[in-house]
């Protein structure tokens, strides 16, 4: 059975099938953040490593930065749990920064690399 890594917490395919609705809308949630820098949502960016909900409807997220010194980190993750708490049903949000792995562009969603226009067969800098 799945188990939320955060809270050792084991999710029945029941539990699993009821959170669906609820991961979908912090999904769109976090896709209505945008990264400062770049024309592009954070999820879309493959800045959100992981993304959990517990069956009290509390999320736990796991998120990177494109740089270590982002100026704007602090505001990002200010957008980030505000705009997950705002999810109707949601009762929190807590939020991990890490660096490990180190962002790249191969973390790109297909709907992002479309956005900037870059093509799958580039070669990594």
């Amino acid at each position: 059975m799945p188990e939320n890594p955060k809270n050792g917490e084991v999710l029945t395919a029941e539990d699993v099938k009821a959170l669906k609705p609820y991961y979908d809308a912090v999904v769109m949630a976090l896709k209505e953040v945008y990264d400062p820098e770049i024309p592009v949502n954070i999820y879309d960016l493959g800045l959100i490593y992981e993304l959990n909900i517990d069956k009290g409807h509390r999320v736990s997220i796991l998120m990177t930065f494109t740089a270590p010194n982002c100026p704007m980190a602090d505001q990002v993750l200010q957008e980030v749990k505000e705009s997950v708490e705002a999810v109707p049903g949601i009762e929190s949000c807590e939020i991990e920064l890490t660096f490990e792995p180190v962002w790249d562009r191969s973390m790109l969603s297909e709907e992002a690399r479309v956005e900037l226009g870059l093509d799958y067969d580039e070669e990594e800098d």
